[in-house]
């Protein structure tokens, strides 16, 4: 079984090694006994080179010198050619025939190294007979038994009583008999595998362990398949698999992944077992037949490609007769990406097309992709091109709504489609800024219960901007001007009988700032300090809006970025009317080495002129004349403190209206809590905490990152979990906690989610998993490590950067 690979493989690339100038030098010291007249000929040539001018004395120090020689793997053509050493206490033979070497024997060919009591090698059949404490090591492959018959460089043999260790993954077992069939493949019989490190007591067992009738390696594949086997945990037999394959290396190959269990109170016993397919170096499947006790069969599949123009992703489900909802249910998801070159320039296509049988999809099924699992499931499709200062994009739109009868969602409206034309030119005189931003879009949506939309038609706008900036140090002064101009054409008429409307208006803003700076010691630190104060003028005159339709407008999250804009709405369907003037004072520490943040405080406040009239329907119109104060802190100390805060507060009932505070603690690897209060008061107020973090060091207890552990029997429990606690509701809304349990090659996750899926209903899960390391994964109920990436800030597997790229050199005999 195989953990799912990722779909791009960049090669291994090794610096650059030492070698001797002669690759036929021997080690200095070695006993050397010629074999044949052909070895020693093969090397007389690299030796004269290095050979003193007069033919006498010794010979001169071996040079070293940087070379690309010492490749992890040697060329079947190379390693033919290469000499054979023997050495040991005693060497006996005839030359091109045989030697006998006894007392701490041991035959050197290329990548290959055998050492045993006694060695007997015969050059005609190119074959070895070793006997007693026989040690092989070919390519970082530690083999290890009683007694061997090879052929050297066929590497065709049998070797008995053997244990086996590999370089890439570090597993290793024990068998009754090895057959060598070549340098590559080769049968283990009566085998055991496993990745647990072990120790030299007597009565030492593995966690876990694959016991098999035979088990076949496959170097050149970097896989092993394995028959009348089973698998083993703490000595209990887990799962019975007559036949299986395992990856002995990262290398992507097809085959099983981890299958997937789970029992729910709906869809009852549920099993999945993927299958995962590599078709191609830039292309893969994995086939999943699902079966659920209560609504029977169903089938995924997901196809990945990667090309060097384009690449994409497509996701169909299926399953045919829901015996709980009596039809038949599906779901596809296509993301395609491509670029084009043409003689007009640069063109682009993307498309990210999502549909689902029913409304029910999202409730029913929730091992499936992510966006069938939203309630707004959205299909986009863009064609772009581009060309010095012009750019146009064509934008298809189209949502589809999985409702709900207690909390049913207004549909949006589609884009079918919009038409985008942007230029900007960039030399022009001056130091002017212009851009200019032209868009016509058909806007389509419809009633709960399915009848047209009243406002649908079709909204065109066009946008103008220019601006110059005066810079200097230490202030800066931006005037600039905008055009707006818009007309809708409407497919029905409205209360006044009017199908059209047109509104233009202009906008002037004028943007300045100070900027002082002074250094400063903080803590024994040296910093910049920062005092830049800003102002931020705007002006847009009165056009009544209120007959207009929304199509795509919101009012704006009011934060220190929203405060310095022109306009209090996003989208082009209203152009708030603004005589208003902004104020705000920052101030930074700057570390004076990197020129990183360390410290951020800021406050700004609006002050209107003139009560803004237009507004969305269902707005109060607002009459004040100073807006909520923003107040902003941010504290990067060091790596491992973060904070940030944002408080809006209300001057005249002497409390904030909305206020977002969140801190992080990371110390270390795998050590994490962040937390997070949001307030927005009427509404909401959250208290979000998300961690992972070492039980052992909550105790008081040493704790060491796993990359560092190599023991076996250090294991390590991890709390890991994210709580969102409504304080308005007096109610958990999303909870996820449970316990990691890192061994030396086995990781043991357990979880309990909680989501709530609409204001009356949640669904609860329990989700467990082994992972063998090197090995596969065994889960019941969703995938939890999935989960714990998604939902827990910062979170980190227990091996994710630990693993490092194995070379035969490191493991050299």
């Amino acid at each position: 079984m195989f953990l799912r690979p990722p779909l791009n493989v960049s090669a291994r690339l090794l610096p650059p090694a030492l070698s001797v100038t002669s690759r036929c030098a021997p080690p200095r010291g070695a006993v050397v006994r010629p074999l044949a007249a052909a070895a020693l000929l093969a090397c007389s040539g690299a030796w004269a080179q290095t050979a003193p001018p007069d033919g006498g004395g010794d010979l001169p120090p071996l040079q070293l010198k940087p070379s690309s020689q010492l490749l992890e793997k040697l060329p079947s053509t190379v390693e033919d050619q290469l000499p054979s050493y023997v050495r040991g206490d005693h060497v006996t033979g005839q030359a091109d025939v045989r030697a006998q070497v006894s007392g701490n024997a041991e035959l050197r060919k290329g990548d290959m190294v055998v050492r045993a009591d006694r060695v007997d090698y015969s050059v005609a059949e190119d074959l070895v007979d070793a006997e007693g404490s026989v040690h092989i090591n070919k390519g970082g492959d530690v083999y290890q038994g009683t007694a061997l018959k090879l052929h050297v460089d066929a590497f065709q043999g049998q070797f008995n009583d053997a244990s086996y260790q590999f370089l890439q993954t570090q597993a290793h077992g024990d068998a009754s008999r090895v057959d060598f069939i070549d340098r590559d493949r080769s049968v283990v019989h009566d085998a055991t595998y496993t990745t647990c490190l072990r120790d030299d007591s007597a009565s030492w067992e593995p966690d876990w362990v694959l016991r098999a009738k035979t088990i076949q390696l496959d170097r050149a594949e970097e896989v092993g398949y394995a028959k009348d086997a089973v698998l083993e945990f703490k000595g209990v037999p887990v799962l019975p698999v007559p036949a299986v394959s395992f990856p002995l290396s990262d290398k992507r190959k097809s085959g099983l992944l981890p299958p997937s269990i789970g029992i729910d109170s709906v869809n009852g016993m549920e099993y999945a077992q993927p299958y995962y397919w590599n078709l191609a170096p830039n292309r893969d499947a994995i086939l999943t037949p699902t079966v659920m006790s209560k609504r029977g069969l169903g089938l995924a599949g997901e196809f990945r490609y990667l090309e060097p123009k384009y690449s994409g992703e497509l996701t169909l489900e299926a399953m045919p007769e829901d015996k709980l909802r009596d039809r038949d249910r599906w779901g596809y998801s296509w993301k395609h990406r491509q670029s084009f070159d043409s003689p007009i320039g640069g063109l682009g296509l993307s498309f990210d097309v999502n549909r689902v049988s029913d409304g029910n999809y999202w409730r029913d099924f929730t091992r499936a992709s992510k966006l069938l699992r939203e309630r707004l499931v959205p299909s986009t499709g863009v064609l772009s091109w581009g060309r010095n200062d012009h750019s146009v994009t064509l934008v298809m739109q189209q949502w589809q709504v999985q409702q709900q009868v207690d909390s049913p969602i207004v549909p949006p409206f589609d884009r079918m489609p919009q038409l985008v034309w942007r230029y900007t030119p960039y030399d022009l005189p001056g130091g002017l800024d212009f851009s200019w931003e032209a868009d016509t879009t058909r806007f389509r949506a419809h009633n709960l219960d399915g009848s047209n939309h009243i406002w649908n038609g079709q909204r065109s706008y066009a946008l103008a901007q220019l601006s110059r900036s005066f810079l200097a140090p230490g202030w800066f002064i931006k005037p600039k001007v905008q055009i707006h101009t818009a007309s809708y054409q409407l497919d029905n008429t409205v209360i006044n009988g009017q199908t059209s409307f047109q509104r233009t208006l202009p906008t002037f803003s004028l943007d300045s700032g100070l900027v002082f700076e002074r250094d400063t010691t903080f803590f024994g630190k040296d910093y910049v300090q920062t005092l830049e104060p800003r102002a931020f003028y705007a002006y847009t005159p009165y056009r009544d809006q209120s007959m207009l339709p929304v199509y795509d407008t919101a009012r704006s999250d009011f934060n220190f970025a929203s405060i310095f804009m022109e306009n209090s709405y996003v989208g082009q369907d209203r152009i708030a009317d603004n005589n208003v003037l902004t104020m705000g004072l920052t101030t930074r520490w700057l570390d004076r080495q990197t020129g990183a943040e360390a410290v951020r405080l800021g406050i700004a406040q609006r002050m209107r002129f003139k009560d803004q009239r237009v507004t969305l329907p269902g707005e109060v119109q607002g009459t004040e004349s100073l807006s909520d104060l923003l107040l902003g802190a941010g504290f990067n100390w060091n790596q491992r403190w973060a904070f940030d805060s944002t408080v809006q507060y209300n001057q005249d009932t002497n409390r904030s209206t909305r206020s977002t505070v969140s801190a992080r603690y990371s110390p270390g690897p795998y050590r994490t809590i962040s937390m997070a209060y949001r307030m927005q008061r009427g509404s909401s107020e959250q208290v979000d905490v998300g961690w992972q973090w070492p039980v052992a060091a909550l105790l008081g207890g040493d704790f060491t990152p796993p990359a560092r552990r190599n023991l076996p029997g250090e294991g390590r429990w991890y709390t890991v979990g994210r709580m969102n606690y409504s304080m308005q509701d007096n109610k958990m809304i999303d909870t996820v906690v449970g316990f990691e349990y890192d061994s030396c090659c086995w990781i043991g996750r357990v979880l309990v989610e909680r989501h709530q899926n609409s204001i009356r209903s949640s669904a609860t899960k329990l989700m467990f998993q082994v992972e063998f390391v090197g090995f596969s994964r065994l889960s019941l109920g969703n995938d939890p490590l999935q989960s714990l990436k998604d939902q827990i800030p910062r979170y980190r597997g227990l091996r994710d950067g630990t693993d490092s790229v194995a070379s035969r050199f490191s493991n050299y005999d």
